[in-house]
This record gives structure tokens, sequence and C-alpha cells, in this order.
């Protein structure tokens, strides 16, 4: 039987490692969802789309280049409900992605269903969130069988480890969902090759799932991309587009599986995560070393650009924010980017190459699938944790007014 397998794939030592990734820890949006009203599926789906100014789909020129944006006012609330209302939304996993989409589609009115291992640490936070076992919370076979768009939002190494199981029961006429292109684009490694009778479809939130609830929260959406790998019905882009606006986007962009996945590794090892890391440790480090103090050297790496300039690049791009500093500022800020670029954009050749030919797909798929893997990520974390600079830091954002 399938579930059998299935079973027998999640008790394994890799998967009992990534399929319990949400600590017990209660989360902030946790704690905000209980001070809220409870509202019927309805009402609060009208409540979200009533803040929201109507503008629909837009061809806008992005320097120079016109692509087509797709808005959540292109999918009112009460058009989702009917689009969706004979479908089955089966979400699979309860990581950061699978928490954030999954609460804001429950908030949005459609009928959706969580799949995890049973009494496992996902399990628990899924009940704490509201999830009822037997009702709209079950085991992963069950909530595949009872779905018919299936979600697949496990970790990358999981949805590879799991795929034997899963993919018999991606029967005809189900549509399987992706948040991420690394999978199918990379089944040579995965394993994850599709069914070819069914409709695959993707939508990125271009951050984090607890950034995905938050700003549905408030009532904004975060911008995502969406693809399609097959389409079988005629139908997939529509529904991407359609489970896009109800995961919680603003706005949405087309692109490819494969560039997804390409820009999404390059971009978090880039600037997103590990160049910007790299930066601030070059920097802070030198500091050091030429006789500054802990608190001088992270104020000068990092607090004034998290806190002061890089919002203002954000808000309002990096003209802007030249043009907010000293003249001094500007004048070695614009001499010194070339220098940068020139040392910088080997590396990130390098980067891409190694993104584009799956050596980093491969690296991921290794370590993530270790089964000491989470006792060697906590090692690493320590060793962050205990870096000079961001201790130096937690004692700096201890100063911040909001703080005390």
């Amino acid at each position: 039987m399938a579930s059998k397998t299935f079973k027998q794939a999640l008790r394994s030592s890799t998967l009992r490692q990534l399929t319990s990734t949400v600590p017990p820890k209660r989360t902030f949006v946790t704690v905000l969802s209980k001070t809220r009203a409870v509202k019927s599926p309805a009402s609060r789906a009208s409540g979200i789309a009533s803040t929201q100014q109507i503008r629909g789909i837009k061809n806008i020129d992005f320097a120079g280049e016109k692509e087509k944006v797709w808005e959540r006012q292109d999918w009112p609330a009460e058009k989702l409900l009917e689009y969706f209302k004979n479908d089955t939304l089966a979400l699979i996993g309860y990581g950061s992605q699978g928490h954030g989409q999954g609460l804001n589609l429950r908030d949005n009115g459609l009928n959706v269903i969580i799949g995890v291992r049973k009494n496992g640490a996902s399990w628990k936070e899924a009940q704490q969130d509201g999830w009822v076992p037997g009702k709209n919370l079950f085991e992963v076979d069950e909530a595949i069988s009872k779905g018919t768009i299936i979600m697949n939002l496990l970790s990358d190494a999981a949805q590879s480890e799991t795929w034997p199981a899963i993919k018999p029961q991606l029967t005809k006429d189900k549509t399987l969902y992706f948040s991420h292109g690394f999978s199918p684009v990379f089944k040579d490694k995965t394993g994850v090759d599709v069914p070819k009778d069914i409709d695959v479809i993707l939508v990125a939130p271009k951050g984090s799932g607890r950034t995905v609830r938050s700003l549905f929260r408030e009532g904004r959406g975060i911008n995502s991309s969406f693809a399609v790998f097959q389409d079988v019905t005629g139908k997939a882009e529509e529904k991407a587009i359609a489970l896009g606006v109800a995961v919680g986007s603003g706005y949405l962009y087309k692109t490819t599986f494969e560039k997804e996945v390409y820009s999404d590794l390059y971009g978090e090892r880039g600037c997103l995560m590990g160049g910007i890391h790299g930066m601030f440790l070059a920097q802070y480090e030198v500091l050091r070393e030429r006789g500054h103090s802990p608190s001088e050297a992270f104020n000068e790496t990092v607090e004034e650009a998290t806190q002061s300039l890089y919002p203002l690049i954000g808000a309002n791009g990096m003209d802007w924010m030249y043009a907010a500093c000293s003249t001094t500022a500007r004048r070695g800020a614009i001499d010194w980017t070339p220098k940068f670029k020139t040392a910088l954009k080997p590396v990130f050749n390098e980067l891409y190459d190694r993104v584009k030919d799956g050596s980093e797909t491969q690296r991921s798929l290794d370590y993530n699938s270790a089964p000491d893997y989470r006792e060697k990520y906590e090692k690493e974390m320590q060793e962050i944790r205990d870096l000079e600079i961001w201790r130096a830091g937690k004692a700096v954002r201890g100063l911040r007014p909001e703080n005390n």
C-alpha cells in the first residue's frame, strides 16, 4: 500500500531530521494570530479584499523591457472561492513556506488540508495553529488521496527522499504545485520526474514563509514569481496565478522553473545571504585588525547599513540613498563601486556556473540528506553566533530604543 511506503520513508533517520525543522517555540505569527478575533472563511476573505486597491494586470517597463505583472485584484476573494470551489488543496509539509501559505489559504476561505508525519514537530506546530486532526490535518498519504491540488512544500532533500512514495499517488486530474523549481529541474539528481498526465506549476514567493504570512496579515502581499512546467489541461497558467494570489502574493511575475531555481540558488548564495555575510566579515575584521573597537566596527559595518542606508535603497533606490548622504560619502562610494564590481564579478560568474551545472544542487542534497545534518548545521550556527561581530551586534541591538 502507498501509505506504508510513505511511512517507511518518513521513518528513516534522514526524514526525521528533514521534516521536523519547525522548532517547538511559538513564533510571533502564531502569537499574533491568537490575538485576532476568529471570523468565518468568507468574511475573512472579503475583509482582506476590501482593503486592496483595484488596479489589475499591467504591462510595465522594467529598464527598457516590458513585462506583464499580475496583481491580486485580478483575483478578488469571491473569484478565488468560485474558482477553487471543487478543489481540495493538500499542502504537504509545514515548514516555513507551508506555515505561511497554509494559513493564508485558510484565511482566504479555501478548502486546504495539511499533510505531515503524525505526532512529529510539524504536526504539533500545525495543531497549535488551529489545524484539526481528521478535519484538515492528516498524514501525508491521506492528504494526497483527498487532494486535487498537491502542494509539495517539503524541503528539497525531503522531496527527493519521499518522491518514490508520492509519485504513484499523483493520479490523472490532480495538479502538482511547487514553490521552488529545484526538484523537477534537477531531476537527474533528485529523481523527481513528474507524471506526464498532470499539470505541474510553481509559485515562488520572494521571501520566507514568515514574511509571506506577515505581509498578508498587514493587507499587503509579497512579490512572487510563477511558472508552468507542464500544462495538460490548458489551464495551468491560470491556476498558478490564482494560487499565487490565494497564498498571499500581491504581485506576480512570469518565469520558468529553470530561471526560478537558477536565480534563487544564485541570489541566496550571493547578495541575499552568503555574499553579504562575507562582506560584513571582511570589513569588520579589517577594522578590528586596524585597532577599532568592536562597537565601532559593528556600527560602521552592519548597524548603519541595516538600520539607515539599506532601508533607503529599498524605499527609493541607490541614487536616492547617495543623495541622502554627505558629499564625501557619495564621492567615495562612486569611486569604489567599480573596484568592488571588478573584484566580485568573477566570483558571481563562478557561482552562477556552479548553480547551472548542478554542483550546488548536489552539495545541498548530499549535506541536507546526511543523518547527522541537524547536528552539523547546529555546530555551524553556533560558530556564527560565537563570532565577535555578532556578539557585538547583540549588545548594539540591545541599545535600540524599541528594545528598552
